[in-house]
């Protein structure tokens, strides 16, 4: 294996967020502390316990994922997109390095990159709410887990859109609003039957179920159930990813 290719990408990615501190690390903490204040002070203070949890520290582990999701398709679809844009991909591709190797530098370091966000998200939320984890290694592992399968899946956004607008189609249209939709802000045992039935269609549900699971240990969905969700959601974007550097799917023409 070429680690020294591996690390290259990783460190030339790494240094891209340095340079955009604002925009990969204030702006998202920024915007999460904002949801804080609104939906936990303003609208929480009227709304009771959920499952035993303060309203206030039951949007924490959603508000997390909101932003890590977001963060970990934007970070991977833009790492991956520069290069085909500017047409230097072609000197990544003509080097003595594997398709498994080039993924493995872009997507480290976008689960890199969210993680990091992730965590000073879960820090800065105990400047607002009294934060107790009742797993935090289990929550750790989650947190990188799903970075790495949305990374992934971000990678693969890059490779497909062929302009700026593509890359923002899937994660602002599709994305975040099944983020929304998928309990970030209230349990899905509190909507209407019929809308409970619905709301097990939206992959995200699964995955915000299993991280606030590492929080509180209560869930609405069986653990086991939304782990396999997320395997079975990371084993399709590698076979994806292998499939387009196979058959060189938008990355070579």
């Amino acid at each position: 294996m070429n680690i020294k290719g591996i690390i290259a990408i990783y460190k030339y990615e790494m240094s891209r967020t340095y340079r955009t501190f604002g925009q990969s690390i204030a702006s998202p903490v920024l915007s999460t502390a904002l949801y804080f204040i609104v939906f936990g002070t303003a609208i929480g203070s009227r709304i009771g316990d959920i499952d035993g949890v303060s309203y206030s520290s039951f949007i924490v582990p959603g508000l997390i994922m909101l932003t890590v999701l977001t963060q970990s398709l934007s970070n991977a679809s833009f790492g991956i997109f520069f290069p085909k844009f500017s047409g230097t991909i072609y000197e990544v591709l003509s080097a003595p390095i594997s398709p498994f190797e080039i993924t493995t530098g872009y997507v480290t370091a976008a689960t890199t990159k969210s993680v990091i966000v992730g965590t000073i998200i879960l820090i800065t939320s105990t400047f607002f709410v009294d934060l107790n984890i009742k797993y935090p290694f289990e929550m750790f592992c989650l947190l990188i887990l799903i970075s790495l399968t949305f990374s992934l899946f971000g990678f693969i956004i890059g490779i497909w859109a062929n302009d700026f607008q593509r890359i923002q189609l899937i994660p602002s249209f599709i994305i975040t609003p099944l983020t929304f939709l998928g309990g970030s802000f209230y349990s899905i045992s509190m909507l209407p039957e019929i809308w409970q039935k619905i709301s097990y269609f939206n992959p995200i549900v699964y995955l915000i179920s299993a991280f606030r699971w590492s929080f509180y240990g209560e869930v609405e969905i069986d653990i086991y159930i939304s782990i396999t969700t997320i395997f079975i959601f990371l084993l399709a974007c590698l076979l994806t990813i292998h499939f387009i550097f196979k058959t060189g799917y938008r990355i070579k023409s």
